[in-house]
């Protein structure tokens, strides 16, 4: 089942996404949680932490599937 997450903004960053979905508790985890753990954005594996989350894309992670939708 794919999950929809709003964007609020033009966009949102890796790093704030896993942060507002409680994945990691700070943004000085999420180099280290992008190490370790395998993240695919539009089927493309991503471990930058600053990347831009658009409206129209899909997010792989842990098992779970997320598009993003803007406000």
């Amino acid at each position: 089942m794919i999950k929809k997450f709003t964007i609020k903004g033009e966009y949102i960053t890796l790093t704030q996404f896993l942060k507002e979905e409680s994945v990691i508790s700070s943004g000085g985890q999420a180099k280290w949680y992008l190490k370790e753990n395998p993240v695919k954005l539009n089927g493309e594996l991503e471990d930058r932490r600053g990347k831009k989350i658009h409206a129209g894309d899909v997010l792989n992670l842990a098992g779970e599937e997320y598009e993003f939708v803007s406000e």
